[in-house]
């Protein structure tokens, strides 16, 4: 029973004299994963032809991980307000890491985060959409011009969805 205890408290011992595994936020340095320019422009293209293929005449922006835009389409009809619109969206979702879809309706006037809708820059309307590699946001998508947030929604799904394969 003694070398049992004795055993015990060595191992114990050893596991708190052992150097701590660095924590990543204890490192100088961090790596992360972002859309290259050749993909932010194909998923673009992809939205905008989605939508175009609908009828719909929008104006769609990609942006990096940390928001700044990438890449910027605009229907030759899309009203003067949408890429304004749609780059708020795409930053809106990365910013929230949700979809903006979901985030009009949790932020209406009637639920608790319905402040959120006075964050300077946020855009509550549908048509945003955080991009994903990897379970990490590597951009985010906007549309704006279709009639409704549902159906900028799925022009940017159906985008997504046409590059996913070269997400990984």
């Amino acid at each position: 029973m003694m070398k049992r205890i004795t055993l015990a408290a060595a191992l114990l011992l050893g596991f708190a004299a052992s150097p701590a595994q660095p924590r990543a936020e204890d490192e100088a340095l961090v790596t992360f994963r972002s859309l290259s320019p050749s993909v932010a422009l194909d998923l673009a293209r992809a939205v905008l032809d989605s939508c175009h293929h609908k009828g719909f005449q929008v104006a769609v922006a990609v942006v990096d991980r940390f928001g700044t835009p990438q890449v910027m389409l605009r229907d030759q009809f899309a009203g003067p307000h949408t890429p304004d619109t749609a780059t708020a969206k795409a930053w809106t979702a990365i910013s929230f890491r949700s979809d903006t879809l979901k985030l009009a309706a949790s932020t209406a006037g009637d639920q608790p985060q319905s402040g959120a809708r006075f964050i300077a820059g946020a855009v509550m309307l549908g048509g945003g959409l955080p991009v994903e590699a990897g379970g990490s946001i590597v951009g985010g998508v906007g549309v704006s011009g279709g009639p409704s947030g549902e159906a900028d929604d799925a022009c940017a799904r159906t985008g997504i969805a046409a590059v996913e394969d070269k997400l990984f």
